[in-house]
């Protein structure tokens, strides 16, 4: 189980049954168990504990004679667990004692809850009321799997050893027949390393961890020899099988060596001979979209045959690489002069496909932009032709910045053309390094002219259409300023209007005395001044319609209708202004003249000598009713009433207020007047 006695002597337990139990059996396995231990951990001894709680005193005393025969020297103590129900005292006493020298060890009958005064609870199991975790099946399960590893390592490194010797002795041919004999061991040499390590892996964790990582321990620790042993055997299987495949790899070489020789030769012979030949007469850019993208196709074809030996050409590059890596040493001179002959070929071949590649896209972007370049050239011209009939200033801006944006984008594509022209004859300058000896002059200066040719033409188009954008552009302009001043000045109008209504509907109130009246007619001479600079403001821009017109050679189709509105608005805001007016300033005379009345000390009579003064006041006020009551009359013929009918009857009832109380004040004074005769 793992437990120790004090003397840090193993514990071997031996648990009987009722069954009968076959001492040959019994025999062999305590041979086993004896095996299994190192020698220095046999020279401490081992305490047997024979479990006969469930056996017969005759098996018991069988038992612990046999251990007489198997492990006389090494065993200390025999410690027999008694049942409960115990045997006759006698005859076990007399014959334990009897056989007591000549054993050569103790034994000693005891019950289970007392075994514990000859062995610490820590190392005994569960079944002796000990502390100890073990699980048999476990370990009997990790000692099946140590000794099938043990078993199948130890052959298979025989037969690695046979491998890996024949391989090393004799001639080449020898060599060859030794491998050929035993190349493939019985064991995978994979299986069993893994199974190994996952042996050792589990031996460690065990021993780190124990019982506190929630496993159940078992007694395969390095004191008993398993996790040293499963080491030294992968460590020998290991080096064996690295020794085999080496030898593995060496034959394989042997074998590749001679067919990439021959696969080399078949690449760059046809490189070197057809797939050069195809690109000597591929020469041309095109004139157009088309031309272009039919030599690309071309183009296409030949990479596709040339692709196939470039599929060839990577492979056997990597069985170059793998050889060198694990080749020998006279090996390696000619397998890096295969390498690099096929490298060199094919990436020759390779770089004239990407060239020739390149040179046909870059015609192709260059054509297309080209041809995008025309037709938005034709887009703006057409655009041009057209004359401008726009309904208001809003579509004229629109129309302007469609303008704008396209001539942005023409001058975005002029200079694009530029710089793929460029770069196209960039390459083309190039294109004499790759032509195998060849003279591509006349060819090469067809294809410069045409690259210039086609932007001189884009150059001179699109000036036509800037010079033309320019006219076009101050005519709109003056077009949008044409419409704002008439928009402003209908806006004008407008406002107009609204300050004219707003004199009617509101400014209705003359004051409740003369400093409030005085009020209204210095608020109501502001309110004329911002009438008078409304008008001002639509005529200057009535006139700027006029002079844009002339410029244009057009007719405002607003001003006509604009000029007498505002003319006639601002004819009934003027007679309302001075109706207005007159009602404030009459108001003011009233009041003024009515309080200096009101305000006179009564004790002063001299100053009412003339009666004509009460008289004039009730003038003005009658003459101020009436005028409350007439409406406003314009050129026309319409009419206008001053705020609503309430509104005028409560400035009204004011006034005949006052009035009263003038009228009162008059006749206070004439009592005094009456009352001197008959006094």
């Amino acid at each position: 189980t793992g437990g120790k006695d004090r003397r840090s002597g193993l514990i071997l337990t031996i648990p009987l049954c009722l069954e009968q139990t076959s001492m040959d059996e019994l025999s062999v396995t305590l041979d086993y168990l004896l095996s299994i231990p190192s020698e220095k951990c046999k020279a401490r001894g081992f305490t047997v504990i024979v479990d006969g709680r469930k056996s017969q005193w005759n098996v018991v005393k069988t038992v612990v004679l046999m251990l007489q025969n198997v492990v006389p020297a090494e065993v200390s103590l025999v410690c027999v667990v008694k049942p409960d129900e115990f045997w006759d005292k006698k005859v076990t006493h007399f014959c334990f004692w009897k056989e007591k020298d000549r054993l050569g060890f103790e034994v000693i009958l005891v019950s289970a809850n007392k075994l514990t005064r000859y062995i610490e609870p820590c190392q005994l199991t569960e079944d002796f009321g000990g502390t100890l975790t073990y699980d048999h099946m476990d370990w009997l399960n990790k000692r099946l799997v140590f000794e099938k590893f043990t078993k199948e390592s130890t052959s298979l490194l025989d037969e690695l050893a046979l491998i890996n010797n024949g391989s090393d002795k004799g001639t080449q041919q020898e060599k060859e027949r030794s491998i050929d004999l035993n190349f493939l061991p019985s064991v995978d040499p994979e299986t069993v390393l893994q199974t190994g390590h996952e042996l050792l892996s589990e031996l460690q964790q065990r021993r780190f961890n124990g019982s506190d990582g929630g496993v159940s321990w078992s007694p395969m620790d390095d004191e008993l020899l398993a996790q040293p042993q499963v080491m030294k055997l992968l460590d020998s299987l290991r080096e064996q099988y690295t020794r085999y495949q080496e030898v593995c790899r060496q034959r394989s070489k042997r074998t590749q060596l001679e067919e990439i020789q021959q696969k080399v030769m078949q690449v760059v012979n046809w490189l070197e001979g057809p797939g050069s030949e195809q690109l000597r007469t591929q020469w041309g850019i095109g004139d157009s979209i088309r031309a272009s993208q039919a030599l690309q196709q071309k183009h296409e074809e030949i990479e596709s045959q040339h692709s196939e030996w470039f599929a060839v050409y990577v492979e056997l590059n990597q069985q170059i690489a793998a050889l060198l890596n694990a080749g020998d040493e006279e090996d390696l001179v000619e397998l890096k002069a295969l390498q690099q002959q096929l490298s060199d070929v094919c990436y020759r071949q390779a770089s004239q496909l990407e060239f020739r590649q390149n040179l046909l896209q870059a015609a192709l972007e260059f054509h297309s932009v080209a041809q995008d370049l025309s037709q938005q050239l034709d887009g703006l011209l057409g655009m041009l032709c057209v004359d401008v009939a726009p309904a208001d200033g809003a579509s004229i801006q629109q129309t302007l910045k469609l303008l704008e944006e396209k001539l942005k984008s023409v001058d975005l594509g002029l200079q694009g053309l530029r710089e793929k022209g460029q770069s196209l004859l960039d390459q083309i300058s190039n294109q004499a390094s790759w032509a195998y000896g060849k003279d591509v002059t006349i060819e090469n200066k067809e294809n410069v002219d045409h690259i210039q040719g086609v932007m001189e033409d884009m150059q001179l188009r699109k000036q036509r259409c800037e010079d033309m954008v320019d006219v076009r552009r101050l005519k709109m302009l003056q077009m949008v300023q044409l419409f704002k001043c008439e928009e402003d000045a209908a806006q004008a109008v407008e406002w107009l209007s609204e300050l004219l209504d707003a004199l009617l509907k509101t400014h209705i109130r003359l004051g409740d005395d003369a400093q409030e009246t005085k009020v209204l007619l210095e608020k109501h001479r502001k309110f004329v001044d911002v009438a008078q600079s409304t008008y001002d403001y639509g005529r200057q821009l009535l006139q700027a319609t006029v002079v844009l017109c002339q410029s244009l050679r057009c007719t405002s189709r607003s001003s006509g209708d604009t000029l007498p509105r505002l003319n006639r608005v601002w004819k009934q805001f003027t007679i309302t202004s001075e109706e207005r007016v007159h009602r404030l300033e009459t108001a003011v005379a009233f009041h003024s003249s009515a309080e200096k009345i009101l305000q006179e000390c009564p004790e002063q009579p001299e100053a009412f000598n003339e009666m004509e003064q009460f008289d004039e006041i009730e003038a003005v006020g009658k003459s101020l009713l009436d005028r409350l009551t007439v409406p406003v009359v314009y050129p026309d013929g319409s009419e206008q009433y001053f705020g609503s009918p309430s509104d005028m009857a409560s400035a009204a009832e004011h006034i005949r207020e006052k009035m009263k109380l003038v009228s009162l004040k008059k006749q206070q004074l004439r009592q005094p007047e009456a009352t001197t005769p008959e006094s």
